[in-house]
């Protein structure tokens, strides 16, 4: 029998949660295994008996495969660093000031942004045809043409480095607020400054290892994903090469089905990829530390430190510019009629591009929002199952096993279930494509649900226990009533996970099954911008509608009650 817990009044049975973790759990080891087997050559559906290493060594001669990996790796390791470097510098330098709640406001709405979509914002502000150098030609520049630059598709990956981090930032920057109350913020600041320490040298020295502590998996999660991604590599990496993420997944969808083994050698690369990415981080760990230390040691005070903290906040704002203007850029080329270079802005607005593809996006715009309501919904019920029945807020160890698609790369076990799935004749369907999107939703919907969970005042469950009530009665009563706001919030996070995958939709749904997001990068190969302008502001669209209503449904639902409506 499970060990028993009792809390707050009433009586928990983890066991049964092992068990359904270990069951959510066992997709991405047995996609990863999907990977290693045929990587091997031994994939019985495509005839592939017994094992070899051929396969590995014609990965090995493929052209410029490791300009590939290290263009892969160094872009994972700089967006992370780079991400990581502007949240903490600015939370040290305005944590607690006006500013900081302004930006704050500024910035949160980016996380709504599908990582695609704000691709595609990017790249249409930074082209050589792009809305930035219309604005400035030909008058300071004397072009009156687009000129011949590689932008975006350059070949260090600048331009995907840049899109990754605008998309990067107000994720931890959200992550780590919800640390700081964690932390003494006031009172370490009080004594650092009495000591004669800057904002930035202070916090460093007294909080930043706590609260890096408490991050660190979304840090993980940020690294991983900036290695491994594949949708914004498309639209803003390099092309020749490609970065190695894009080319297992062209090698997945060639015609040619023994072009899957070697699909799966690069996806064990990647995986082998992502482990250096976390050892190469693990050892830049351990020489910040050092720093760090030396710095303490050294009695470092650095009390001129306007400089940086200025930096960090435009840095902040700037991330928010880039992404709202490039949305602006793509709704005017969403309306634009005839508009040549250099002209700033079109020489008509229609709405012809509108008409001609809405009736084109129906269907793909229905399974997006039937895919992402109904893997969001599972997802919490899940969820409020195990927090439930834990009573520890998420914290266990079993639970790690839901944090894997966090970081395992999708490409290394996704393309893995996909094998499986060929392998025991599994026909690509709805059913298919949304436990797949169940996978990566649920990590996000725990995290957004566990905080509030465990900081909820335990005295109201306290006071129902007391008066007979059920465990059941109890939460359906009173404790999801009170986090109403918290599961639509979590349910909202979940929907705008599962509007952005891209590659698991593609993997597992083998191109039958379109979704707006799928659709958009497919465009991105040289369609007409106005039509991706159309695909790319109904994508970044359906995130925003979601946190309006979980933003406006307890507002309308408790108007009577004020401090439901918080």
């Amino acid at each position: 029998m499970g060990q028993r817990t009792k809390d707050r009044g009433i009586t928990y049975s983890p066991s049964g949660n092992g068990l359904l973790v270990i069951i959510l759990g066992l997709p991405v080891l047995a996609g990863v295994a999907g990977t290693i087997l045929p990587a091997f050559g031994y994939l019985p559906a495509l005839g592939g008996l017994h094992p070899t290493t051929a396969h590995l060594a014609e990965l090995a001669g493929q052209p410029h495969i490791l300009r590939s990996v290290l263009v892969a790796l160094a872009a994972g390791l700089i967006t992370t660093f780079a991400a990581l470097a502007i949240v903490g510098t600015f939370i040290a330098g305005f944590a607690g000031m006006p500013v900081f709640a302004r930006v704050h406001h500024l910035v949160s709405p980016l996380l709504a942004v599908p990582h695609a979509a704000a691709a595609f914002a990017l790249a249409f502000l930074i082209a050589p045809s792009g809305l930035l150098l219309r604005l400035i030609s030909p008058e300071l520049t004397g072009f009156t043409r687009p000129p011949d630059w590689l932008l975006p598709n350059d070949p260090f990956a600048l331009s995907m480095i840049a899109g990754l981090v605008t998309k990067e930032v107000p994720f931890l920057f959200l992550v780590t607020l919800a640390a700081l109350p964690q932390i003494p913020l006031r009172r370490a600041g009080q004594m650092t400054a009495a000591l004669g320490y800057g904002r930035v040298s202070g916090f460093l020295i007294s909080l930043w290892p706590t609260l890096y502590s408490q991050i660190r998996l979304p840090v993980f999660a940020v690294l991983v994903y900036s290695v491994s991604v594949v949708d914004v590599a498309m639209i803003l990496g390099p092309q020749l090469p490609a970065t190695l993420p894009v080319r297992i997944a062209h090698w997945a969808a060639d015609h040619d089905l023994k072009m899957r083994f070697l699909a799966s050698a690069g996806a064990l690369l990647q995986l082998f990829v992502v482990f250096a990415a976390i050892g190469i981080w693990l050892a830049l760990e351990r020489i910040g530390k050092f720093g760090l230390t030396f710095m303490t040691l050294a009695g470092t005070r650095l009390r001129k430190d306007q400089l940086l903290r200025a930096t960090s906040g435009l840095a902040m704002a700037g991330c928010a510019v880039i992404i709202f203007s490039g949305l602006g850029a793509l709704f005017i080329w969403s309306v634009a009629g005839l508009w040549p270079f250099p002209k700033a802005l079109p020489g008509a607005i229609t709405a012809k591009i509108w008409l001609r593809v809405l009736p084109q996006i129906t269907e793909p715009l229905l399974t997006t929002v039937g895919l992402a309501l109904s893997a969001s919904a599972l997802a919490l019920v899940i969820a409020v199952s195990l927090l439930h029945r834990d009573g520890r807020g998420g914290n266990g160890a079993t639970y790690k096993l839901l944090y894997l698609p966090l970081i395992v790369p999708e490409i290394s076990f996704v393309f893995g279930l996909q094998i499986l799935a060929i392998s025991i004749g599994f026909t690509p369907a709805f059913s298919s494509v949304l436990a797949v999107h169940l996978l990566f939703v649920l990590p996000y919907v725990l995290l957004s649900l566990s905080a509030p969970w465990r900081e909820l005042d335990p005295r109201f469950e306290r006071i129902a226990a007391g008066l007979g009530k059920s465990p059941l009665r109890v939460l359906l009563t009173i404790r999801l009533p009170l986090l109403f706001r918290a599961c639509l919030t979590a349910l909202t996070v979940g929907f705008s996970v599962s509007v952005s995958l891209y590659l698991p939709t593609v993997l597992v749904g083998a191109g039958r099954l379109s979704t707006v997001t799928t659709e958009a990068v497919a465009l991105s190969a040289g369609g007409d911008r106005r039509v991706i302008g159309v695909y790319a502001l109904v994508q970044a669209a359906l995130p925003f509608l979601a946190f309006l209503v979980a933003s406006l449904g307890p507002q309308l639902l408790f108007r009577s009650r004020r401090a439901m409506r918080m």
